[in-house]
């Protein structure tokens, strides 16, 4: 009869439990807030996409979309994390007056900020290698005589050496002497000492031995 008796008590234990759980149940359901926003900079205001949003308080989280979206399950006062690759780890409180089960923000996330420490560089790895190259420089190589000697007509011609000929190289050299022979007319020829594919025309010739046989 005792045995009864008991059994007859642990089920009203459990029955009361249970509806206290279920009307707690019930009371948080009322209370859930569909939560939805954006994540964006605060300088820029661009959104930032795959930012990540845990919920401290229950241990979940999502994930923003590409376009910086988010939406997630809360309860009041419950404290989200929204962190974001370079930019500083925020949070946010879900407050507690909100009269409406669905709530949008636009939260801003602003810039991690690392300040390194100065440094020095150097165009010489050491002293010796600045004072070597300040006692072997030429101080009279500069950038007007280096155009200088690039433009050399020996320069020009090693350059036009090294072009090869093809049909429409030899159409516009042909066109060019066309013209020359139009604007000369009449006059003194034009000197083709410093025209490179008179030189290519020139070394050419000579490397097929053309020369020889004439």
């Amino acid at each position: 009869m005792s045995n009864i008796k008991h059994i007859f008590l642990f089920l009203g234990i459990a029955l009361v439990v249970s509806n206290s759980a279920f009307s707690q149940k019930t009371i948080d359901s009322l209370n859930l807030i569909q939560l939805s926003g954006v994540v964006v900079s605060e300088s820029e205001l661009n959104t930032l996409p795959y930012a990540t949003i845990f919920n401290k308080t229950q241990g979940r989280g999502v994930m923003a979309d590409y376009y910086g979206y988010f939406s997630l399950v809360t309860l009041p006062n419950d404290t989200l994390f929204f962190s974001y690759y370079g930019y500083q780890t925020t949070t946010f409180i879900v407050p507690d007056t909100l009269k409406d089960n669905r709530y949008s923000v636009i939260h801003m996330m602003t810039k991690d900020t690392i300040n390194l420490p100065e440094i020095t560089i150097y165009p010489w790895p050491s002293k010796e290698d600045f004072a070597r190259y300040f006692v072997e420089m030429n101080p009279t190589e500069d950038v007007i005589k280096r155009a200088q000697r690039e433009l050399s007509g020996e320069s020009l011609a090693f350059a036009a050496a090294r072009v090869k000929t093809d049909a429409s190289l030899a159409q516009s050299y042909a066109r060019n002497q066309m013209y020359t022979q139009i604007y000369t007319k009449g006059q003194i020829p034009s000197n083709n000492l410093l025209n490179p594919f008179a030189w290519s025309k020139l070394i050419n010739d000579w490397k097929e031995g053309k020369l020889k046989r004439q």
